[in-house]
Protein backbone atom coordinates (compact mmCIF):
# COMPACT_ATOMS: atom_id res chain seq x y z
CA UNK A 1 0.00 0.00 0.00
CA UNK A 2 0.97 3.52 -0.59
CA UNK A 3 -0.44 6.66 1.00
CA UNK A 4 -0.43 10.72 -0.49
CA UNK A 5 -0.74 13.30 2.68
CA UNK A 6 -2.23 16.16 0.87
CA UNK A 7 -1.72 18.83 3.22
CA UNK A 8 1.74 18.54 5.99
CA UNK A 9 3.21 21.57 7.66
CA UNK A 10 6.66 20.53 7.53
CA UNK A 11 7.92 23.84 8.48
CA UNK A 12 5.84 23.94 11.31
CA UNK A 13 7.09 20.35 12.65
CA UNK A 14 10.75 21.45 12.86
CA UNK A 15 12.18 23.99 12.09
CA UNK A 16 15.57 22.40 11.62
CA UNK A 17 16.01 21.04 8.24
CA UNK A 18 17.83 18.06 9.04
CA UNK A 19 14.94 17.09 11.25
CA UNK A 20 12.35 17.65 8.22
CA UNK A 21 14.20 15.30 6.27
CA UNK A 22 14.29 12.63 9.12
CA UNK A 23 10.30 13.32 9.05
CA UNK A 24 10.20 12.70 5.59
CA UNK A 25 12.12 9.19 6.46
CA UNK A 26 10.01 8.16 8.80
CA UNK A 27 6.65 9.11 6.58
CA UNK A 28 8.10 6.83 3.63
CA UNK A 29 8.87 4.11 5.95
CA UNK A 30 5.01 3.97 6.91
CA UNK A 31 4.13 3.86 3.63
CA UNK A 32 3.07 7.95 2.83
CA UNK A 33 5.27 7.91 -0.64
CA UNK A 34 3.73 11.37 -2.02
CA UNK A 35 3.51 14.84 0.54
CA UNK A 36 2.14 18.30 -0.43
CA UNK A 37 3.89 20.62 1.59
CA UNK A 38 1.83 23.55 2.98
CA UNK A 39 3.02 26.88 4.06
CA UNK A 40 1.23 29.72 5.79
CA UNK A 41 3.24 32.08 4.57
CA UNK A 42 5.56 33.18 1.75
CA UNK A 43 8.83 33.59 3.73
CA UNK A 44 7.84 29.97 5.51
CA UNK A 45 7.58 28.94 1.77
CA UNK A 46 10.52 29.98 0.79
CA UNK A 47 12.60 28.28 3.26
CA UNK A 48 11.26 25.02 3.53
CA UNK A 49 11.17 24.38 -0.45
CA UNK A 50 14.58 25.14 -0.99
CA UNK A 51 15.19 22.57 1.82
CA UNK A 52 12.83 20.16 0.46
CA UNK A 53 12.99 20.67 -3.27
CA UNK A 54 15.21 17.59 -4.35
CA UNK A 55 13.52 14.96 -2.85
CA UNK A 56 11.05 12.65 -5.08
CA UNK A 57 7.39 12.38 -4.11
CA UNK A 58 7.38 16.01 -1.87
CA UNK A 59 5.29 18.50 -3.88
CA UNK A 60 4.34 22.19 -2.80
CA UNK A 61 1.96 24.07 -2.82
CA UNK A 62 2.20 27.96 -2.13
CA UNK A 63 -0.44 30.83 -1.20
CA UNK A 64 -1.33 33.32 1.49
CA UNK A 65 -3.23 31.39 4.31
CA UNK A 66 -6.02 33.88 6.18
CA UNK A 67 -3.61 34.16 8.88
CA UNK A 68 -1.07 36.14 6.97
CA UNK A 69 -3.90 38.37 5.26
CA UNK A 70 -2.70 41.91 7.34
CA UNK A 71 0.77 40.74 6.65
CA UNK A 72 1.51 39.12 3.16
CA UNK A 73 5.00 40.34 2.21
CA UNK A 74 5.81 42.59 -0.63
CA UNK A 75 4.94 42.24 -4.06
CA UNK A 76 2.97 39.35 -2.58
CA UNK A 77 1.40 38.49 -5.91
CA UNK A 78 4.22 38.61 -7.54
CA UNK A 79 5.79 36.19 -5.14
CA UNK A 80 3.52 33.90 -5.21
CA UNK A 81 3.46 34.10 -9.41
CA UNK A 82 7.07 33.21 -9.60
CA UNK A 83 6.76 30.86 -7.19
CA UNK A 84 4.05 28.85 -9.39
CA UNK A 85 6.65 28.39 -12.19
CA UNK A 86 9.05 26.03 -9.89
CA UNK A 87 9.76 22.94 -10.03
CA UNK A 88 7.28 20.41 -8.12
CA UNK A 89 4.82 23.19 -6.88
CA UNK A 90 1.17 21.75 -7.64
CA UNK A 91 -1.39 24.11 -5.46
CA UNK A 92 -2.01 27.30 -4.92
CA UNK A 93 -2.90 27.56 -0.88
CA UNK A 94 -3.63 27.49 1.41
CA UNK A 95 -5.75 30.26 0.89
CA UNK A 96 -9.48 30.91 2.04
CA UNK A 97 -11.61 32.61 4.93
CA UNK A 98 -11.01 32.32 8.72
CA UNK A 99 -13.76 33.80 10.66
CA UNK A 100 -12.92 32.55 13.85
CA UNK A 101 -10.23 34.26 14.97
CA UNK A 102 -11.02 37.38 12.74
CA UNK A 103 -7.75 37.95 10.99
CA UNK A 104 -8.24 41.65 9.50
CA UNK A 105 -11.42 41.66 8.15
CA UNK A 106 -13.68 40.20 6.10
CA UNK A 107 -13.71 41.72 2.75
CA UNK A 108 -9.61 42.21 2.95
CA UNK A 109 -9.96 38.09 3.10
CA UNK A 110 -12.29 37.77 0.66
CA UNK A 111 -10.76 40.02 -1.68
CA UNK A 112 -7.41 38.14 -0.98
CA UNK A 113 -8.76 34.54 -1.52
CA UNK A 114 -10.17 35.91 -4.76
CA UNK A 115 -6.86 36.82 -5.85
CA UNK A 116 -5.39 33.50 -5.17
CA UNK A 117 -8.34 31.81 -7.41
CA UNK A 118 -7.66 33.92 -9.93
CA UNK A 119 -4.20 32.54 -10.13
CA UNK A 120 -5.04 29.06 -9.98
CA UNK A 121 -7.58 29.69 -12.78
CA UNK A 122 -3.92 31.38 -14.65
CA UNK A 123 -1.45 28.82 -14.17
CA UNK A 124 -4.28 25.82 -14.41
CA UNK A 125 -3.96 24.53 -11.02
CA UNK A 126 -5.91 23.40 -8.06
CA UNK A 127 -6.23 25.28 -4.81
CA UNK A 128 -6.26 24.56 -1.41
CA UNK A 129 -8.83 25.75 0.73
CA UNK A 130 -8.76 26.57 4.57
CA UNK A 131 -12.21 27.43 5.91
CA UNK A 132 -13.39 28.15 9.78
CA UNK A 133 -16.45 29.27 10.28
CA UNK A 134 -16.25 30.89 6.80
CA UNK A 135 -18.84 28.08 4.84
CA UNK A 136 -21.47 30.50 3.24
CA UNK A 137 -19.11 33.37 2.16
CA UNK A 138 -16.88 30.50 0.70
CA UNK A 139 -19.36 29.22 -1.05
CA UNK A 140 -20.51 32.11 -2.80
CA UNK A 141 -16.99 32.97 -3.59
CA UNK A 142 -16.39 29.39 -5.49
CA UNK A 143 -19.76 28.82 -7.12
CA UNK A 144 -18.41 32.02 -9.11
CA UNK A 145 -14.78 31.58 -9.14
CA UNK A 146 -13.43 27.86 -8.36
CA UNK A 147 -10.64 27.36 -11.13
CA UNK A 148 -11.03 25.03 -13.79
CA UNK A 149 -8.93 22.30 -11.89
CA UNK A 150 -10.45 22.63 -8.92
CA UNK A 151 -10.70 22.83 -5.02
CA UNK A 152 -9.93 21.14 -1.88
CA UNK A 153 -11.25 21.59 0.96
CA UNK A 154 -8.64 20.54 3.19
CA UNK A 155 -9.40 19.60 7.29
CA UNK A 156 -12.78 19.46 6.32
CA UNK A 157 -15.01 21.25 9.19
CA UNK A 158 -18.77 21.60 7.82
CA UNK A 159 -21.48 18.89 7.76
CA UNK A 160 -22.59 16.63 5.71
CA UNK A 161 -25.46 18.63 3.94
CA UNK A 162 -22.54 21.73 3.31
CA UNK A 163 -20.91 18.80 0.82
CA UNK A 164 -23.57 17.49 -0.90
CA UNK A 165 -24.50 21.39 -1.67
CA UNK A 166 -20.97 21.92 -2.91
CA UNK A 167 -21.56 18.51 -5.39
CA UNK A 168 -25.10 19.11 -6.59
CA UNK A 169 -23.86 22.89 -7.33
CA UNK A 170 -21.48 21.49 -9.34
CA UNK A 171 -18.39 22.45 -7.35
CA UNK A 172 -15.31 20.31 -8.92
CA UNK A 173 -14.33 19.68 -5.11
CA UNK A 174 -12.49 17.58 -3.04
CA UNK A 175 -12.98 16.62 0.84
CA UNK A 176 -9.61 16.01 2.57
CA UNK A 177 -10.23 14.52 6.25
CA UNK A 178 -7.82 14.92 8.64
CA UNK A 179 -7.21 12.78 11.87
CA UNK A 180 -9.56 14.27 14.15
CA UNK A 181 -12.05 12.38 11.56
CA UNK A 182 -10.79 9.37 13.90
CA UNK A 183 -12.45 10.66 17.03
CA UNK A 184 -15.80 9.93 18.41
CA UNK A 185 -17.30 13.27 18.50
CA UNK A 186 -16.70 14.02 14.76
CA UNK A 187 -20.01 13.36 14.02
CA UNK A 188 -20.56 15.79 11.61
CA UNK A 189 -17.30 14.50 9.59
CA UNK A 190 -18.15 10.73 10.22
CA UNK A 191 -21.70 11.53 8.72
CA UNK A 192 -20.38 13.50 5.88
CA UNK A 193 -17.64 10.76 4.40
CA UNK A 194 -20.79 8.43 4.48
CA UNK A 195 -22.76 10.52 2.22
CA UNK A 196 -19.97 11.85 -0.38
CA UNK A 197 -18.76 9.68 -3.73
CA UNK A 198 -15.37 7.77 -2.91
CA UNK A 199 -13.24 9.29 -6.00
CA UNK A 200 -14.24 12.53 -4.08
CA UNK A 201 -12.24 11.83 -0.94
CA UNK A 202 -8.72 12.99 0.55
CA UNK A 203 -6.47 12.42 3.52
CA UNK A 204 -4.15 14.95 5.17
CA UNK A 205 -2.32 14.81 8.58
CA UNK A 206 -2.45 18.34 8.67
CA UNK A 207 0.82 17.96 10.59
CA UNK A 208 1.57 19.04 13.18
CA UNK A 209 -1.87 19.76 13.91
CA UNK A 210 -4.91 17.13 14.29
CA UNK A 211 -3.23 14.62 16.08
CA UNK A 212 -5.23 10.98 15.14
CA UNK A 213 -6.72 9.33 18.22
CA UNK A 214 -4.78 6.16 18.14
CA UNK A 215 -1.09 8.75 18.85
CA UNK A 216 -3.36 11.44 21.13
CA UNK A 217 -0.30 11.08 23.52
CA UNK A 218 1.98 12.44 21.14
CA UNK A 219 3.10 16.24 20.66
CA UNK A 220 2.40 16.47 17.20
CA UNK A 221 1.41 14.76 13.87
CA UNK A 222 3.90 13.22 11.24
CA UNK A 223 2.78 12.50 8.26
CA UNK A 224 4.06 8.91 8.93
CA UNK A 225 0.31 8.92 11.55
CA UNK A 226 -1.23 8.90 7.73
CA UNK A 227 -1.90 4.98 8.07
CA UNK A 228 -4.08 5.35 11.08
CA UNK A 229 -6.49 7.62 9.57
CA UNK A 230 -6.99 5.60 6.48
CA UNK A 231 -7.42 2.54 8.72
CA UNK A 232 -10.37 4.50 10.24
CA UNK A 233 -11.51 5.33 7.01
CA UNK A 234 -11.66 1.95 5.47
CA UNK A 235 -13.39 0.47 8.71
CA UNK A 236 -16.21 3.54 8.37
CA UNK A 237 -16.49 2.84 4.92
CA UNK A 238 -16.48 -0.96 5.42
CA UNK A 239 -14.12 -1.48 3.04
CA UNK A 240 -10.37 -3.19 2.71
CA UNK A 241 -7.93 -0.34 3.23
CA UNK A 242 -5.75 -1.43 0.66
CA UNK A 243 -9.09 -1.03 -1.85
CA UNK A 244 -9.09 2.23 0.02
CA UNK A 245 -5.15 3.31 -0.18
CA UNK A 246 -5.86 2.40 -3.71
CA UNK A 247 -8.79 4.70 -4.17
CA UNK A 248 -7.00 7.80 -2.26
CA UNK A 249 -4.09 7.25 -4.09
CA UNK A 250 -6.21 7.68 -7.41
CA UNK A 251 -8.13 10.92 -6.27
CA UNK A 252 -4.90 12.66 -5.04
CA UNK A 253 -2.59 12.09 -8.27
CA UNK A 254 -6.29 13.65 -10.36
CA UNK A 255 -6.66 16.66 -8.30
CA UNK A 256 -2.82 17.51 -8.23
CA UNK A 257 -2.56 16.31 -11.45
CA UNK A 258 0.36 13.89 -11.27
CA UNK A 259 1.10 10.66 -12.71
CA UNK A 260 -0.21 7.56 -10.78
Amino acid sequence: MQFFDTHAHIGLIYDDPIEQLRVIQQAKQAGVSRIVSINNSLHDFKKVYANLKAIPGIYHAVGVAPSEVTTPGKDWIQTIEDSLKLPNVVAVGETGLDYYKQFGDKRTQIEMFITQLELAQKYNLPVIIHNREAGKDLFDVLKERIPEKGAILHCYSEDAAYAKKCLETGLNVYFSFAGNLTYRNARNLHETVLEIPHDRILIETESPFMIPAEFREKKRTMPAYLPSTARFLAEMLDIPVEELSRQLWTNSCRIFNLPE
